[in-house]
């Protein structure tokens, strides 16, 4: 009788464990989209597809490579509707060579067209005081930062990527 509950037992709890490593590969996929921020740019990571570096995208949507800070490495970019969602382990502020200074909350989001970054959430610049970038495009020779009012720089102080200097808040 115990030989046979043994195998039972054996038995049962062989296919319940089955059952729970079958699950993992569905319960991945189910992680990955249901987390938001840092975590899921991990779960694509070990699924194996990640995507192509930041400033790569950028230079593909014809954008300088610096526009954002160089630990800004993580982003999640949805082809479909063109949403770029890009991630900063902290709120910063970078400073360029023309002297302008852009700040940045831990998440930066915008829609992404050649030449444009429209409806930025996350990002301003200092005028006189900080104002809230609302878009950024770009030509051959210039970068032009709608923030109340459009406002041109040379594109060439943004094409090198910069550290952030965390700042205590946005």
């Amino acid at each position: 009788m115990d030989q046979m509950l043994n195998k039972v037992g054996s038995y049962w709890l062989g296919q319940k464990a089955n059952k729970q490593f079958d699950s993992v590969g569905d319960d991945i996929n189910s992680i990955s989209t249901s987390i938001e921020g840092g975590t899921k740019w991990l779960v694509n990571k070990i699924k194996g597809t990640m995507q192509k570096p930041l400033p790569e995208l950028l230079k593909e949507y014809d954008l300088p490579v610096g526009i954002f800070p160089r630990d800004a490495t993580n982003y999640e970019f949805d082809e479909q509707t063109k949403k770029l969602t890009v991630l900063i382990p902290s709120v910063c502020e970078v400073g360029y060579k023309d002297s302008s200074v852009l700040k940045f909350t831990t998440t930066v989001t915008g829609y992404l067209e050649k030449g444009k970054l429209g409806d930025v959430e996350g990002m301003k610049t200092k005028v006189m005081i900080w104002v809230k970038v609302t878009s950024i495009s770009a030509d051959s020779s210039k970068v032009y930062f709608t923030a109340g009012m459009k406002k041109s720089r040379n594109r060439d102080a943004y094409e090198v990527l910069r550290d952030g200097l965390r700042v205590d808040k946005f």
